[in-house]
């Protein structure tokens, strides 16, 4: 893997904020719009954009067979079910919990990345990792409370998270040769079909309000949620290594639970502060380490199915 340029980085850190900033704008939205419903109209609004902008362009679409075949996937164990699970999880998980919840991501990515390509992590990468997601325990134990919903919830976060951690590598592998509009429009449009069907399905009786800070963050999540920040993280993905654009998972905590302090005036504990910057400082070793020379960790499948 070669050393970052400078675009990289401004990419990689436009996710960190957006997506930073997704959990606490998911959180008002849902308290007044049912979860699945407002999911779908996140992905179906955003998705035909990005569809429509490729069309303009002339951007060619995915082979028939294998690229379809990947895009379909996607569009099921990237968006419906993932997010169906995060907005679900929402109405009872606050927002930097369920962001703590997720950050387990780069680690799982750690280890799907050599069972399903052969590629190898560098071993610094993986203690940094490590280090970082104890980072990440200290942020949990901090903000967790104790509820049967919370409980509930943070197990759908988790659920989401094997998911999303799947795809990344999935994806990574499958949709290199695929152009990142073209591929994020048909994902987010293709996975609002089964949103929608969960909306009819399960939240035919709900109420919606669509109150001043619902619609807003609703528009956040479509423009920038969505629309901007997938169709960056898939052409970083073909960029850089599944493992280290997973880290933004480990970034994106930091950036709830400093909102939650700016915007919602949270007190914030020393003892965050620095969980904060052990995830920082770890993240910046998980980028930069190359996969050269050798401490290099891989899992072979036989070894792991024993």
């Amino acid at each position: 893997m070669s050393s970052l340029s400078r675009i990289h980085i401004l990419a990689y850190c436009f996710l960190c904020l957006v997506w930073g900033s997704t959990w606490l704008a998911m959180r008002y939205v849902v308290h007044d719009v049912p979860p699945f419903k407002a999911a779908a109209i996140r992905f179906l609004v955003a998705g035909t954009v990005l569809l429509i902008w490729a069309l303009f362009r002339r951007i060619s679409m995915p082979k028939a067979g294998a690229q379809w075949n990947a895009t379909l996937v996607l569009s099921l164990t990237m968006i419906t079910l993932p997010y169906g699970f995060l907005f679900w999880a929402a109405q009872f998980v606050n927002s930097s919990t369920i962001a703590v919840l997720y950050s387990s991501l780069p680690l799982t990515v750690s280890l799907l990345t050599p069972l399903m390509t052969g590629r190898k992590v560098p071993r610094p990468a993986v203690f940094a990792m490590v280090l970082a997601f104890g980072g990440m325990l200290i942020l949990f134990y901090v903000e967790q409370t104790a509820s049967r919903k919370s409980l509930i919830g943070g197990l759908c976060v988790l659920i989401a998270m094997l998911l999303s951690a799947w795809s990344s590598v999935y994806a990574k592998k499958r949709l290199q040769d695929v152009d990142a509009l073209v591929s994020t429009g048909l994902q987010l449009t293709l996975g609002s079909i089964g949103l929608l069907w969960a909306t009819w399905a399960l939240e035919s009786q709900a109420r919606t309000s669509w109150t001043r800070p619902a619609i807003t963050g609703l528009l956040f999540l479509i423009t920038f949620g969505s629309s901007a920040a997938f169709v960056v993280y898939y052409w970083l993905l073909q960029h850089m290594q599944a493992y280290q654009i997973s880290t933004i998972s480990l970034v994106i905590p930091v950036m709830a639970v400093l909102e939650g302090s700016l915007i919602g005036g949270e007190h914030v504990p020393l003892l965050m502060v620095v969980a904060m910057l052990v995830v920082l400082g770890s993240v910046g070793a998980v980028l930069f380490a190359e996969s050269h020379g050798d401490g290099l960790i891989s899992v072979r499948s036989e070894e792991v199915q024993g």
